[in-house]
C-alpha cells in the first residue's frame, strides 16, 4: 500500500507545488480543498492523478474520513486568525482523532520563536497555533523558509528595481537573509512529509544573500550596482511600522496591508537562521540567487 498524505491548502500557489513533489515521490496524495475552490485548480489537481477532496472545515466528520489512514497532514493554508488559528485547529483536531501521526503546519515563514509578540502580526498567530500544536501527542514539524524569494521581485525596499537602490536597515550591509523558493520549499517539505524522523524545527535556505550582495548581484543582472541606503535603526522602523498599523486599522482585516509588508521587512534584519538543514535530504537541488531573480 502506497503511502497516503494529505495537502491542506493543495489550490495555493505553494500547496499546488507540494502536491506535485509527493506526485514525484510516489506518494499518493489527497488533496483537501474547500467546496467553494476554484474549479480549474481542482481540475489541475485532478489531472495529476491527486484524489481531491471537497470537505466543509466546520463539518469535523468530513475531515475526519479525509484524514483515515493519512501518514502526514500538510498544511499550506493561508490566512489570518480564521484559518490559521480556526481552521487548521479544525484539521488538526480531526487528524488526531484519526490517528494521524505526524502533521506539518503552515509555517512557511521567517523562524518566529526568535521573535517577541508584536513584532510581525502574521507570525504571532503562526505563533498562537504552535502552542496549541505543542499540546496534544501529534508530532509537528515546522519548515522555516526566511523570506519567499519571490518578494525580491515585488520592488520591496530591500531591492528596489525601479529607484536601483537597496535599503538595509542598523548597518547591517552585511548580514545575511535567508530566501527560498516556492518551488524548493515544496521540494524539501515533501521530503519531509516523508521523513518520521523529522525534528520538530527544520531551516532552509536556497540563497543567504546580504544587502551588499544583492548590490553586487544587481551588477551582475543589469549592468550597474544599486545603491545601498542605510535606512536607520530597527527601532526607529519599528515605531514607524506601529504608526501606520494604527492609522489604518482596515488593515487588520487584511494578509497583506503596507503595514505587514514592512513588518515583514522588518523580521528580514531583526532574525536569521542559526543553521542550515538543507543537506536532510540528498536529493534536493537548490537556487541560486542569481537563477532566483533572473
Amino acid at each position: 500500500m502506497k503511502d497516503i498524505i494529505l495537502v491542506a491548502g493543495a489550490t495555493g500557489n505553494l500547496g499546488t507545488q507540494i502536491c506535485r513533489e509527493l506526485i514525484k515521490r510516489g506518494v499518493q496524495v489527497r488533496a483537501l480543498v474547500r467546496p467553494e475552490s476554484d474549479l480549474i485548480k481542482t481540475k489541475e489537481l485532478q489531472d495529476l492523478g491527486i484524489n481531491v477532496i471537497q470537505a466543509n472545515f466546520n463539518t469535523p466528520y468530513d475531515l475526519v474520513s479525509a484524514c483515515e489512514g493519512v501518514r502526514c497532514v500538510v498544511s499550506a493554508l493561508a490566512g489570518l486568525r480564521n484559518v490559521i488559528i480556526t481552521a487548521q485547529s479544525q484539521l488538526l483536531n480531526a487528524a488526531i482523532q484519526a490517528g494521524v501521526p505526524r502533521f506539518i503546519p503552515s509555517d512557511f515563514c521567517t523562524d518566529y520563536t526568535q521573535l517577541s509578540e508584536g513584532v510581525n502580526r502574521n507570525f504571532d498567530l503562526r505563533k498562537e497555533f504552535e502552542s496549541l500544536i505543542n499540546n496534544n501527542e501529534i508530532k509537528a514539524t515546522s519548515i522555516f523558509n526566511g523570506a519567499f524569494s519571490y518578494v525580491l521581485q515585488y520592488g520591496i525596499p530591500l531591492f528596489d528595481n525601479r529607484n536601483k537602490k537597496i535599503a538595509y536597515y542598523e548597518g547591517k550591509k552585511n548580514w545575511k537573509i535567508d530566501f527560498t523558493t516556492v518551488n524548493d520549499t515544496a521540494a524539501f517539505t515533501a521530503a519531509a512529509a516523508l521523513d518520521d524522523s523529522a525534528p520538530r524545527h527544520l531551516h532552509i535556505a536556497s540563497f543567504q544573500v546580504s544587502p551588499k550582495d544583492l548590490s553586487e548581484l544587481s551588477s551582475t543582472l543589469y549592468g550597474e550596482a544599486f545603491n545601498l541606503i542605510d535606512e536607520g535603526g530597527l527601532e526607529q522602523f519599528s515605531a514607524l511600522i506601529k504608526n501606520i498599523r494604527q492609522a489604518h486599522p482596515e488593515g487588520e482585516q487584511e494578509l497583506y496591508p503596507q503595514w505587514q509588508q514592512m513588518q515583514y521587512l522588518y523580521s528580514m534584519f531583526a532574525v536569521r537562521h542559526p543553521h542550515l538543514d538543507n543537506t536532510r535530504y540528498a536529493d534536493l537541488n537548490w537556487t541560486s540567487a542569481q537563477d532566483a531573480l533572473s
